[in-house]
């Protein structure tokens, strides 16, 4: 990709011009992966600080009953990838902190087979995503605190067999299979 920088910069053919994550009217750019949504809600202030929906009956993205709410804590510079469910939809929400959420469609069947999705969401650019069953997903806390991460899924975590599939994201595997690094 031509750069138009100027060639009497050192480094010049190495630069990558930089894209936007939204558009001009602050919509994401972003082709959602087949079944992943994203809603992003907005910190509502009033006199004793911010009010934050998580999430509400009657918003589209949640078309199946909330049945299990969990929080998840990440350290700074940490990771939470790959998973994978089967079954489940997982509903994830930065609550605080800085996070990267990447999904990667491994799906051959699926239209956006090969896709990858990242969101970069925190307590200031709060958001909802939806990630259905059998794509890989994870985050990184790319913040300076230990962020928290909500989980509502649509099943329940069953303790003798859970619907939890792992790749480590830092393996041999992960590499060769998901065209994303952290």
């Amino acid at each position: 990709m031509h750069s138009n920088v100027p060639a009497t910069i050192k480094g010049h053919n190495l630069l990558v011009s930089k894209r936007s994550a939204v558009d001009s009217t602050g919509a994401l750019r972003v082709e959602p992966i087949d079944g992943v949504k994203v809603r992003l809600t907005r910190p509502v202030p009033h006199e004793d600080g911010h009010v934050i929906e998580i999430a509400r009956q009657g918003w589209e993205i949640l078309d199946q009953p909330v049945v299990q709410v969990h929080m998840t804590t990440t350290l700074p510079d940490r990771h939470r990838a790959w998973g994978l469910h089967r079954f489940s939809t997982d509903r994830l929400f930065v609550a605080c902190g800085l996070v990267k959420i990447a999904i990667y469609d491994g799906r051959t069947d699926s239209p956006t087979y090969g896709y990858v999705n990242e969101f970069t969401l925190s307590d200031r650019n709060p958001g909802l995503v939806v990630v259905p069953p059998n794509l890989y997903h994870g985050w990184k806390n790319i913040g300076t605190d230990e962020a928290i991460v909500i989980n509502m899924p649509t099943s329940t975590y069953q303790y003798d067999q859970p619907d939890a599939w792992d790749l480590p994201w830092d393996s041999q595997a992960a590499e060769e299979l998901i065209p994303y690094r952290f």
